[in-house]
């Protein structure tokens, strides 16, 4: 059995029941896309209780309007007047980019609702890594037999999350995110999520004219304390 779906949204793929469609790229700010799934979808995150499972339907996901982390996702309705859950993640790293929205799911038993996974936006060589409550991750893990990444998120709320100053909003993005096992012990999250590389900054010039130039000013600075001295004798 397939442990996890990959669903490169073109028009419309289907697999395990579950229908996804994406419009075409859009803001590259908050990298909203537009998805249809046509069965249920497990979600993670903070949102309004009784929406642990999305309905089939149409949705919009997006990234929170935050400039200091670029990494919490919005689930609205089609009409974005309601917001259904704000889910903490992670960057997941890939060497090749694609010209359409990736969307993974962790696939379950027969008779439950896939598990949203990770999401990756066009164009971008990282996408979004979802991370679920601990113990909804160990049960996923235990049922798909796949480490999930999990964090003490908090508890479920009444109201949505509208802006990125919220408390919740602080909350998720304190919380030490870990990757668990089926077992339900923890393990490194480079096993489970490529991090983004290193960016190092390029050397622009070689450090031997710097080294001569305060040579230089060395060398001057000692003539003009010597002739300041005959002056004085």
């Amino acid at each position: 059995m397939k442990l996890f779906k990959v669903v490169t949204a073109v028009c419309g793929l289907v697999s395990m029941g579950t229908l996804l469609t994406t419009t075409a790229k859009a803001d590259e700010w908050n990298q909203k896309t537009v998805v249809t799934f046509s069965g249920p979808v497990e979600i993670p995150g903070v949102h309004v209780a009784g929406w642990g499972v999305l309905p089939a339907g149409t949705y919009v996901f997006k990234l929170l309007d935050s400039q200091s982390d670029r990494h919490i996702v919005q689930i609205f309705n089609k009409d974005e007047t309601t917001i259904y859950a704000t889910i903490l993640a992670i960057p997941n790293f890939r060497l090749t980019p694609t010209s359409k929205t990736v969307i993974t799911f962790s696939e379950r038993p027969a008779g439950q609702p896939e598990a949203l996974r990770a999401w990756f936006y066009p164009g971008m060589n990282y996408g979004q890594e979802f991370v679920y409550p601990k113990a909804k991750a160990v049960q996923i893990a235990q049922e798909t037999n796949m480490p999930v990444l999990s964090a003490d998120i908090p508890a479920e709320s009444t109201e949505p999350i509208k802006s990125a100053s919220e408390p919740a909003v602080a909350a998720m993005q304190q919380a030490p995110v870990v990757a668990v096992k089926p077992t339900g012990e923890e393990m490194q999250l480079a096993d489970v999520v490529t991090p983004l590389p290193e960016t190092k900054l390029p050397t622009t010039a070689s450090p031997i004219p710097m080294l001569a130039l305060f040579g230089s000013l060395a060398l001057g600075a000692a003539f003009a304390l010597r002739a300041f001295e005959r002056r004085s004798n």
